[in-house]
């Protein structure tokens, strides 16, 4: 038996065929979606955890907290008088391994940052271990200082006109 195809009746059962469809995607598209859900899954469901970034802000906090009397509040002045970086490693409990000056001109701001790292241990205890980082003590002027984990911008020596 031989089958005579209409082009028409083609055209309308293709319609037909489609008008039951949300959207119509070219064969580029579907690949191309295909494509990203293989190499781009989705995001996990379970929250990532805490970065370095977030883990220093913690350690900031709680070494401001426990050395009120050294927080310099307000805007750094355009000159600080001391910078020191100090390397501190904390075991998995929290306890402070060690701690070294880095960085430093300045001896007298050097153990006044030491000090105020003991002072605060334990440390809220890293993420992941044991944890090295580094944190920046910014002296405004010989006692009082701003951690760069939470400092703000800092006072400009220029004023605009």
């Amino acid at each position: 038996m031989n089958t005579i195809i209409r082009p028409g009746l083609v055209l309308i059962t293709l319609i037909a065929g489609l008008s039951g469809c949300a959207s119509v995607r070219t064969a580029t598209e579907a690949v191309t979606s295909s494509v990203e859900r293989i190499f781009h899954p989705a995001p996990p469901t379970a929250p990532a955890p805490a970065g370095l970034d977030d883990y220093k802000t913690q350690v900031a906090h709680h070494v401001a907290d426990h050395n009120p009397e050294r927080a310099y509040t307000g805007t750094l002045p355009p000159m600080l008088s001391a910078i020191v970086v100090l390397e501190i490693t904390v075991d998995r409990d929290g306890q402070l391994a060690d701690v070294a000056v880095r960085r430093s001109r300045n001896p007298n701001a050097s153990e006044i940052a030491l000090a105020s790292v003991r002072r605060s241990a334990p440390l809220p205890p890293p993420p992941a271990g044991r944890l090295t980082f580094s944190e920046t003590f910014l002296f405004a002027d010989g006692e009082r200082y701003q951690l760069r984990s939470l400092a703000g911008p800092q006072a400009s020596e220029y004023t605009s006109p």
